[in-house]
């Protein structure tokens, strides 16, 4: 089935999106990141994609307590990313409600934490390809490697990664429509379905990506366009089980 993700992506306490992973561009949208939780549960989303902005940049959890409360208090599936670099992290937000936890810079910078990780946690762990010109960036979108994304996948499928994100980073924020090329791409390279983010703006990008037989791409996360309400939540949930469920695909 085809997920929709609605992103809460955290910097100083607050709901805010940059632009193009650019923390001298963000725009605050909510100050209550509880509350659009369990507003976009109250739109039918079943999972919530969570950025420490602040911890991705530091390099260590900052708003993880914040992160725990929404986990605990909105009964939706909670998947968080931002500054996880250690076992304990990990374990920290999964005994407090996370559902899966998102390893991107990690990836690289600590493979070995990245391996013991998939091996202790193979269902739980989702890794972030946040990439730029076909190369994978760091160091929260501040430096870019000469890593290629499907490189990255590759070794890391042999670690037993199993859940991807691919994240345009010159689209994210831009409400310029979503990298599906390069996504699909990925998929077809590593034989395994990917979850789609950054630059999503319109419905019927959602169905296209959704009604896909190919199943390359199982889900995207969308931000500023629900923000700017580009698109509506309750909407594009109904509008993409009506077309998933014609479409028979990989679970995301």
């Amino acid at each position: 089935m085809f997920t929709i993700y609605p992103a809460i992506d955290l910097l100083g306490g607050k709901c805010v999106r940059l632009y193009q992973g650019d923390y001298g561009q963000s725009t605050v949208y909510d100050a209550s990141p509880v509350s659009v939780a369990q507003s976009f549960y109250d739109q039918g989303a079943e999972w919530l994609h969570v950025v420490d902005l602040d911890g991705a940049k530091a390099g260590h959890p900052v708003n993880q307590q914040i992160i725990r409360n929404i986990a605990s208090e909105v009964p939706i599936r909670v998947e968080v990313g931002g500054g996880i670099r250690s076992l304990e992290t990990v374990k920290f937000y999964l005994d407090g409600g996370v559902r899966r936890v998102v390893l991107g810079s990690s990836a690289i910078a600590d493979p070995e934490f990245t391996r013991e990780a998939l091996r202790k946690y193979p269902d739980e762990v989702t890794i972030g390809l946040d990439v730029k010109n076909g190369k994978v960036a760091v160091k929260g979108w501040l430096e870019v490697s000469d890593l290629s994304a499907t490189e990255l996948a590759r070794e890391l499928i042999r670690a037993g990664a199993c859940r991807f994100i691919y994240t345009d980073i010159s689209r994210d924020g831009a409400l310029q429509g979503a990298n599906v090329a390069g996504a699909e791409k990925l998929a077809a390279e590593i034989g395994i379905p990917v979850v789609l983010s950054g630059g999503v703006t319109t419905i019927k990008e959602l169905e296209k990506m959704a009604g896909n037989a190919s199943g390359g791409i199982s889900g995207a996360i969308i931000g500023k366009a629900l923000y700017t309400k580009q698109i509506l939540l309750r909407e594009a949930v109904r509008a993409v089980k009506t077309v998933a469920g014609k479409t028979n695909y990989p679970l995301s």
